[in-house]
């Protein structure tokens, strides 16, 4: 009975089972982790006014609770007033605390800077705001709308700045263009670009002063708190982002004003150094990546693939290819970056610089970092999965369907297209998968090619010619990497660790599980027993 056990392979089915249970676990358990510290970073939490055995008080949000070495129970607060106690987070052991209460008039205020406060509020100031009568709390509420009004007015008019800023820049080019090349100053065309610059210019002055104007108006109203010692603080109404009182939110409250926080995370631009506010610009340079990618190395490997199979000839140099490319999808990532970095951002991209913009040299246009050299970076990267995948598709039909087609008269570009490449697509989409999500999850081969901690435009834009190819970006893998290590206030930042991974994750699982349909609907279609 023992030896067919052996004979049969049982104790390696059992260890592949284990296996796969293994790593079923694993997944599971790093999604929950994920998952479970993820989700309610945006639930507003209930402010503890905790009162010590010493007397003194502290107000802030029940973050997690542990044991010490020494077994004895204690608690973190987030008690924020960075600015007040140079400190966002305090640990309390149990023992010292004499009482905990929930205060109906205790506010948490999400600022621009400083992180949160947590207080009580004592008085409003306004300057050029006119509310109606009532408590400090109702006219905050009736004066906050008006001031996001204004504030909207502030951007529509930074909107602007841009946008002259732009054609400066570009009336700029032109003119460094003409010097390059030896027009002087009293040259028509360059004293028609010269008026049109300086009428840009008075133009950006214009803008200024308004926005200077409008920013000076919205500086006058104050709001001011106190903590529970007594310590007041006056907030700039336009320093405000939010404020509430969770305390005595009922369910709907809570569940709008978490609504309110994931849409601001998913279209705002990112605060606090990265820590608070939205990853818009991550999330649109993470997708880009991708799809640029996807773009440059999908037709590559699958070319390559379908040569490799279909048209090379056996022997000692395929051979040695197919060894080079098994070899390179097992090379780290930084190796791709390092060769992304030498040869496209200092070799192609400088050789552009030279040819097409001399006159902006030494500041490179293309010899420096930018989502075209990460992509292409990337794709390099993820050709060899590309490639082996489509080798390994295209070898699992059967040799009779070739046969059979070249017997009906088809020549064999005719058999490719119409019946191999058809068929193999479930498998060559297959290699697409993992390719795709391997690049969504890459980080160092980004670090040295373009990817930044703050990009103040997106490579997509409504200015002429839209696609930017050389610029920076910025990307969620190297946000989770820049919050999470080199963060000033790492603690701080921890919550947003967690939702960028979280998001990262779904980014990932929403691309696979479309390439994922699209595979199965090839596979309904393309299968042998629909031939």
């Amino acid at each position: 009975m023992n030896k067919l056990f052996y004979k049969r392979g049982e104790p390696f089915i059992w260890a592949t089972g284990a296996s796969l249970t293994l790593i079923l676990v694993m997944t599971v358990t790093l999604v929950w982790v994920v998952l479970s510290h993820g989700i309610g970073v945006f639930w507003p939490a209930q402010l503890e006014l905790v009162t010590l055995t010493d007397g003194s008080t502290i107000l802030g949000q029940r973050m997690q609770k542990e044991l010490t070495p020494a077994g004895k129970e204690r608690i973190q607060y987030k008690i924020g007033n960075r600015d007040l106690y140079g400190l966002d987070f305090r640990w309390i052991e149990s023992e010292h605390v004499a009482s905990i209460s929930l205060p109906e008039e205790a506010v948490a205020i999400e600022r621009r800077e400083y992180g949160n406060f947590h207080g009580f509020l004592q008085e409003i100031r306004l300057a050029d705001i006119s509310v109606g009568d009532g408590t400090p709390w109702q006219r905050l509420q009736q004066a906050l709308p008006v001031v996001a009004t204004r504030q909207h007015a502030v951007s529509a008019v930074t909107d602007n700045i841009t946008t002259v800023n732009v054609r400066m820049a570009k009336i700029d080019q032109r003119i460094a263009k003409l010097r390059y090349q030896g027009v002087g100053e009293n040259d028509p065309n360059m004293q028609g670009l010269a008026a049109e610059r300086q009428t840009l210019h008075e133009e950006f002055s214009a803008i200024v002063a308004e926005r200077n104007a409008l920013t000076a108006a919205l500086a006058g109203n104050l709001a001011v708190f106190a903590d529970t010692n007594g310590r007041t603080r006056e907030i700039a109404l336009d320093d405000i982002v939010r404020v509430y009182r969770p305390n005595v939110m009922g369910p709907a409250a809570k569940i709008r004003h978490y609504g309110a926080r994931v849409w601001e995370f998913f279209s705002a631009n990112p605060r606090e150094s990265n820590t608070e506010g939205g990853l818009f610009p991550a999330i649109f340079g993470t997708v880009m990546l991708v799809l640029l990618m996807s773009i440059l190395s999908f037709p590559l490997g699958v070319i390559a693939g379908i040569y490799l199979r279909e048209y090379a000839k056996e022997g000692i140099i395929v051979r040695l290819v197919r060894i080079a490319v098994n070899n390179l999808a097992g090379i780290p990532s930084i190796v791709y970056g390092i060769f992304g970095l030498g040869f496209f951002v200092y070799g192609i991209g400088s050789g552009i610089d030279q040819i097409f913009f001399p006159e902006r040299l030494p500041t490179p246009t293309f010899g420096t970092g930018g989502i075209l050299w990460a992509s292409l970076t990337l794709g390099l990267l993820t050709v060899p999965v590309v490639i082996v995948a489509t080798e390994e598709a295209l070898g699992a039909i059967p040799g009779g369907i070739r046969e059979g087609s070249l017997a009906l008269g088809a020549t064999k570009f005719q058999t490719l297209y119409k019946l191999l490449v058809p068929m193999a697509s479930p498998g060559i989409m297959t290699g697409f998968i993992l390719a795709m999500a391997r690049a969504a999850g890459e980080v160092a081969p980004l670090m040295i090619t373009g990817v930044v901690k703050l990009a103040p435009t997106l490579p997509l834009d409504g200015n002429f010619p839209y696609l930017h190819f050389d610029r920076k970006f910025m990307h969620l893998g190297f946000h989770i990497y820049d919050i999470g290590f080199q963060s000033p206030n790492v603690e701080a930042a921890k919550p947003m660790v967690f939702v960028t991974t979280l998001l990262l994750l779904l980014i990932v699982i929403l691309m696979s599980s479309t390439a994922i349909i699209l595979r199965n609907r090839m596979k309904r279609k393309y299968s042998l027993g629909s031939v």
